[in-house]
């Protein structure tokens, strides 16, 4: 339970951050002047694609939210066995990041029209997230290998579910960032790319922040670190 609180907390924080530079709060029914002279004005129209990768970002939210306290919960009965975290999941996170980052360059890029870093920046996040892909595959070969099958044991279930989720939405964000890659290799201008550039950038933060909320659980220390802000708090 606690680290789900902590998980809905982090994206609670994150949302009021982001709503926090939409100028949702401005009247424009109460500005005078010409349009022109508030340059702010614009922010408050949203893409419907931006607004459509918001409101799918919550429901997945909430999906992973449910797997945590279902996790979190079932966790606690007696018939419960520690699943072995592989060692090569820290690697394939170290991937994630890497993918993520790239994105990240590649939006900066895209924002100052530089075509050349922006096909840098998606081809390596692409490259890296397959790559993250492939160790997750890598990963369960060797719980298998081990003894540690899906019908097993409950802890076993919980870990290749979870992990498989992750990895449909990461397949699924690959679909969108090959489109953008192609339409960018085929010489689409900026303007008709950088939204798409900046949609596949937040959405590799978010599952990036997810696989972090995942790792930790799966390992326990996402109870540990609520463990010890409790003992502070106290």
């Amino acid at each position: 339970m606690s680290a789900i609180v902590l998980f809905m907390a982090v994206i609670a924080v994150i949302v009021g951050w982001w709503l926090s530079q939409q100028r949702l709060t401005a009247k424009p029914w109460l500005e005078e002047g010409a349009p022109g002279d508030f340059p702010d004005a614009d922010a408050m129209t949203w893409p419907a694609a931006k607004i459509g990768l918001g409101v799918f970002l919550a429901v997945a939210g909430s999906l992973f939210a449910l797997f945590i306290s279902a996790y979190s919960m079932r966790m606690n009965m007696v018939d419960w066995r520690t699943l072995p975290v592989p060692g090569l999941l820290w690697f394939n996170t170290g991937v994630l990041v890497v993918s993520s980052i790239a994105l990240q360059w590649a939006y900066l890029a895209a924002r100052t029209d530089d075509m050349e870093n922006v096909i840098i920046g998606l081809c390596a996040g692409g490259a890296s997230a397959i790559t993250f892909l492939v160790g997750q595959l890598v990963a369960w070969q060797q719980l298998r290998a081990a003894g540690y099958v899906v019908a097993s044991n409950p802890a076993n279930s919980f870990f290749y579910l979870i992990t498989a989720a992750h990895g449909l939405h990461l397949i699924g964000g690959l679909v969108a960032l090959g489109r953008t890659t192609a339409k960018v290799w085929r010489g689409a201008e900026m303007a008709q790319v950088r939204l798409s550039v900046e949609l596949c950038t937040i959405y590799w933060h978010f599952m990036l922040l997810v696989w972090l909320a995942l790792l930790g659980l799966l390992t326990g220390w996402t109870d540990n670190f609520v463990e010890i802000c409790r003992r502070l708090l106290t």
